[in-house]
């Protein structure tokens, strides 16, 4: 998934060059898998749901609506969390946290209501936020300065792993690995999968814990700037970039959650649910897939060109999905994670471009816009119950040509909060 960059920098104090990062640095790469693996577990459990506590689209897509919205609601206290603290207990706070929401889903399955499970993925989603709001910083802290944007695509690499082979191992899980889950285990599937990430989660935190990591001293950017003058509102690239991001987190999230209902439909592919949610593998790798790619394509091309490209792309893809049947509409669909894979990255650092002392704070804002996730999949949910779900895909395809409208006119907009600033 899309991961939190809070754009400030940080330097390690304490250590040395030759000092052995391994151990640390491996605990680290393991959490970035663990989250990434965590939150597309969603996209399994969206169908599992729906079918024990027979939902209607929209009551499933709350599942969404409460994990995310908990990156709006808590991104800002934890960042006055680590502030206070330290980053290290920040990333132990989330550690704990989200294992709490792991651990909350085996009251739910025995108790056998919906909004428990909604409080448990809303806690593990608080849990996850503070992670990230903490992590990427020790990621760079851990080794020489030259080597550490070496090491944060490691780790966001393994971040991309655990989201492609989170829904097999999900899927696996929740619907057994011969056939669909039998009726009478209802819920109880959902027990195993979470227990095992809740006691993953304070093992990690246990080790990390113990282990002697370096001090990292975040460097606030209140150095004079002509910027720092100005209200962020007056930055026409930063104020639709927050909503390019909302719209992109809520479309990737929005299409994902619902493959699995989509696959079963007759004239698509008639796939039992075990068995679609293996596909939706595909749509997370090709995410993987696409950020190796574009990053080297981002050396040569611009990244609006990149942007407006992929987005087309994207657009043409849903247009098949929505008007074709069978085999093509299914991997249009799947196809999308490809195109997807440079667009947080991208739409965030045009975003920010040429805010100087403001920066921290529009990376604040583009972070609070996450909180697409919550709302474009719930409102897909709508139209999948008062029309159809083929048909609901009109909503991600919406928010993609807002995106590409962005894409057009960024420049401009930055050239424009450029002058302002003189």
């Amino acid at each position: 998934m899309s991961e939190i960059n809070t754009n400030q920098s940080f330097v390690a104090n304490g250590g040395t060059n030759n000092q052995n990062y391994a151990l640390p640095l491996t605990a680290m790469t393991t959490l970035f898998f663990l989250w990434g693996f965590i939150t597309v577990l969603n996209d399994v459990l969206i169908p599992r749901l729906k079918d024990v506590f027979d939902l209607s689209y929209t009551e499933a897509m709350m599942i969404q609506f409460c994990f995310f919205s908990a990156y709006f609601i808590v991104s800002l206290p934890a960042g006055i969390l680590v502030k206070r603290f330290g980053y290290k207990n920040g990333v132990l706070s989330g550690l704990v946290v989200a294992s709490i929401g792991c651990l909350l889903f085996y009251p739910a399955v025995v108790v056998h209501e919906y909004w428990l499970f909604l409080t448990a993925l809303f806690v593990l989603a608080a849990g996850i936020t503070v992670l990230q709001v903490s992590a990427n910083p020790y990621v760079a802290a851990l080794g020489p300065e030259k080597t550490a944007s070496s090491r944060l695509n490691l780790a966001q690499a393994l971040n991309s792993l655990g989201t492609t082979i989170g829904p097999a191992v999900g899927g696996f899980l929740l619907f057994g690995g011969a056939g669909a889950l039998a009726a009478e285990a209802g819920s109880d599937a959902v027990k195993v999968p979470y227990l095992m990430l809740a006691a993953a989660l304070l093992t990690i935190a246990v080790v990390f814990a113990f282990l002697k990591l370096p001090e990292i001293k975040a460097h606030t950017e209140e150095q004079d700037c002509k910027a720092k003058d100005h209200n962020l509102l007056e930055a026409p690239h930063l104020v639709m970039g927050v909503l390019a991001i909302f719209c992109y987190v809520g479309a990737e999230v929005a299409i994902g959650s619902f493959l699995v209902n989509y696959f079963a439909e007759g004239h698509i592919a008639g796939l039992a649910e075990h068995e679609a949610a293996k596909y939706i593998s595909y749509y997370w790798g090709g995410a993987m897939i696409g950020r190796f790619v574009g990053s080297a394509v981002l050396q040569k091309v611009a990244p609006s060109k990149a942007l407006l490209f992929n987005t087309l792309c994207i657009v043409a893809l849903l247009a098949l999905t929505i008007l074709t049947e069978g085999s093509i509409a299914m991997w249009s669909v799947l196809a999308i994670g490809l195109f997807n894979s440079i667009m947080f990255p991208t739409i965030f650092s045009m975003a920010i471009e040429g805010l100087g002392s403001l920066t921290s704070k529009g990376s604040g804002w583009l972070c609070l816009a996450i909180v697409g996730g919550a709302i474009v999949p719930l409102l897909q949910g709508v139209f999948a119950d008062s029309i159809n779900i083929q048909l609901s895909f009109i909503v991600p395809a919406i928010c993609y040509v807002y995106i590409a409208w962005y894409a057009i006119n960024v420049e401009k907009l930055a050239e424009r909060w450029a002058r302002q600033v003189g």
